[in-house]
């Protein structure tokens, strides 16, 4: 049954139930003949006589183009508002939750609109849990549809993400690109300047430096000829992991701290404190000397970030970074306890986080002379990375996995290590 059919058939419904004719229905403004070609499914109402049969028929327009009552439209935005607001805040299992029941929700089916916003909604809630299969899934089945430009590049953009953050980085790059390249590509929005900061990260990770360093230019001259907040910050953030990618830590560090003025100037608390704990890490790695000065921020970033709905990865990855700043300070029994406080968080999902929580324990727990257990936590890194693609994060860890396992005297460790680290590597 076509839409048109659809309409008519409940156009219908309700004129009987009303008790009127098809004259009684049209007069004086529609002809009888045109309400019974309408009814039949043979003639498609416009919006205004739609309007029209609705006001006459004593019934909501959302019901003639849906089959949905004003009250269960407005149960489904109501429903659709509180799972975003539990997004939002934090609450990413509940909103997940609150999204999937509103998908079985069968009025939700002809509402296209409201139906791709809550599967939109559901895939960025699996990817706040860290189920980023989950939420590409549902990223590539809503790619396929039709929907609104900049509703297409919020998509990409996600999926982009997503493919980057489980190291599918091929097929990330793949996705970003496609939405840049060809002359019809839209004009430089937000949406577009996350986008691209996206596909630059993916570049990072997957090693092409050089195409990153001439695409970040590329995108910070974008930014600045928009002059957007958000647009700024998402060029000078991205512009700072290239820069220091290439080995320039200083001018990472310079990009790093203009996006981070600019987004505690205009933005929300939640990505103000996701901004400034980055930030602290962007600066342990640049200036490792400032280790107690960003040692102490961080810990302020844990109380900010834990009065805020930021996402369980963003809780575990600060409590690692804090836990690596201990361990430069020399305070590891700290280190200890934040690592082991990171490590809880990081999802079930893949994720090279876990990797890096578990390779900091090992180091710090082989510092203390815990030497088994050391080797237990060195260990539990193989088991994260392993699934993982390879990826230039990956080779990273397991070059760093193969110096500790040789610290701890694991020779025939440290040599399988570093071969996964050159493999992944590409070499």
């Amino acid at each position: 049954m076509t839409t048109s059919d659809q309409v008519g058939l409940r156009i219908k419904t309700v004129r009987r139930q009303r008790g009127l004719s098809q004259a009684q229905l049209a007069h004086p403004e529609l002809s009888d003949s045109y309400v019974s070609l309408i009814e039949s499914g043979k003639r498609t109402p416009t919006g205004a006589v739609l309007e029209l049969l609705a006001q006459k028929l004593d019934c909501s327009l959302s019901y003639l183009v849906n089959g949905v009552t004003a009250e269960q439209m407005e149960d489904i935005e109501l429903a659709l508002g509180y799972a975003r607001l539990a997004l939002e805040n934090g609450e990413v299992r509940e909103a997940r939750t609150r999204f999937t029941e509103l998908l079985a929700n069968n009025n939700l089916t002809g509402l296209t609109s409201l139906r791709q916003d809550t599967e939109f909604g559901l895939a960025l809630a699996h990817e706040a849990c860290g189920d980023l299969d989950q939420a590409i899934s549902i990223l590539l089945k809503l790619r396929e549809e039709e929907m609104p430009a900049d509703r297409r590049v919020e998509v990409a953009m996600v999926l982009c993400r997503a493919y980057r953050d489980s190291e599918r980085l091929s097929e990330a790059v793949e996705v970003g690109e496609q939405m840049l390249a060809g002359d019809a590509r839209m004009p430089w929005s937000d949406s577009l300047v996350e986008l691209a900061a996206t596909l630059l990260g993916a570049y990072v990770l997957r090693g092409d430096l050089l195409r990153a360093r001439q695409f970040a230019a590329e995108l910070l001259n974008a930014a600045d000829a928009l002059g957007t907040p958000r647009a700024i910050v998402a060029a000078n953030w991205n512009a700072s992991a290239v820069a220091h990618a290439t080995g320039h830590s200083q001018e990472a560090l310079s990009f790093v701290e203009r996006a981070t003025a600019v987004q505690i100037e205009t933005g929300e608390p939640r990505s103000v404190a996701r901004t400034r704990a980055a930030m602290q890490q962007r600066r342990l790695r640049a200036r490792p000397e400032e280790a107690e000065a960003v040692r102490d921020a961080l810990r302020a970033s844990i109380d900010e970030l834990d009065q805020t709905s930021v996402s369980q990865v963003d809780r575990a990855r600060v409590r690692v970074d804090l836990a690596c700043a201990e361990y430069m300070t020399g305070d590891l029994a700290e280190a200890a306890e934040h690592a082991k406080a990171g490590m809880e968080l990081v999802p079930e999902f893949g994720h090279v986080l876990g990797a890096e929580a578990h390779l900091l324990l090992g180091r710090i727990y082989g510092a203390i002379g815990r030497t088994d257990e050391a080797a237990a936590h060195v260990a539990s890194v193989r088991d994260w990375l392993t699934p993982l693609p390879d990826s230039r994060r990956s080779a990273s860890t397991w070059y760093a996995t193969a110096e500790t396992l040789e610290q701890l005297g694991d020779a025939d460790g440290a040599v399988d290590a570093y071969q996964r680290a050159l493999s992944c590597a590409g070499l």
